[in-house]
């Protein structure tokens, strides 16, 4: 498709990020001056006044570019996807997080790479050369890529960066792959991708740095990590 005729749907997922929303909103608009796109922010009843600030954030950009699609409470960051997509009217879709891990300033490599390659998915990652993380402590770190490393070594899915969640999607693939997607939290970005690779869909990959969240507290904890091996297993087993 001509690639002024593309729009793109930003799905944004917030819980308590207040401090963050008005930023990135910044940061996109600042860094897509010239594409055609909306954001879509899925806020799980966050009781730290997120959906105040989103309003407000229509009321400057107006409410065709800012869509508030609440929820009424923590569902899943799986199902708010899912949530968003049903009001996605572009035939795009990117998947951020508000925490300002994902800069926005890697989105025009998003969508130049998709025009150069036609890729189904172009996905940010953390593990090529031009990548990495910011912020974190040397413990993280190494759980970030044995988790990475054992994903690869047991699902060999040809992409470098398995749990990364920034990434950009044709919509109807995201629409095919998402239906097949059981998991929940942590593990959901692994199965989508996994899932998109065994359907042979093509993959492109954009190296990102990835900055651990400026406000607010980092919602990954021991639990997640469990429900991770145990969504290996379960992606070993089903795929």
């Amino acid at each position: 498709m001509d690639a002024a005729k593309n729009k793109y749907s930003i799905i944004v997922p917030t819980y308590n990020e207040r401090l963050n929303i008005a930023l990135i909103v910044y940061l996109i608009f600042k860094h897509l001056p010239d594409e055609d796109f909306e954001i879509i922010v899925v806020d799980d009843g966050s009781p730290d006044g997120t959906q105040e600030i989103v309003k407000q954030l229509q009321k400057l950009y107006g409410e065709d570019r800012i869509l508030l699609r609440p929820r009424a409470k923590k569902l899943g960051l799986g199902t708010a996807y899912i949530h968003g997509l049903k009001h996605a009217s572009g035939n795009f879709v990117v998947i951020m997080d508000a925490d300002l891990s994902h800069h926005p300033k890697y989105l025009p490599s998003f969508i130049q790479k998709q025009l150069e390659t036609g890729a189904s998915i172009v996905t940010g990652t953390r593990y090529v050369t031009g990548g990495g993380v910011h912020g974190w402590n040397l413990m993280r770190k190494l759980t970030s890529r044995g988790a990475n490393v054992l994903a690869q070594t047991l699902l060999w899915p040809g992409v470098s960066d398995l749990t990364g969640s920034f990434r950009l999607y044709k919509k109807s693939v995201l629409e095919d792959v998402i239906s097949s997607c059981v998991s929940k939290g942590y593990v959901f970005q692994m199965e989508m991708i996994v899932r998109a690779s065994r359907k042979g869909c093509h993959i492109e990959e954009v190296p990102i740095t990835f900055v651990d969240r400026v406000f607010g507290s980092s919602k990954l904890g021991g639990s997640e990590i469990v429900e991770y091996l145990k969504g290996l297993v379960y992606l070993m087993i089903t795929t």
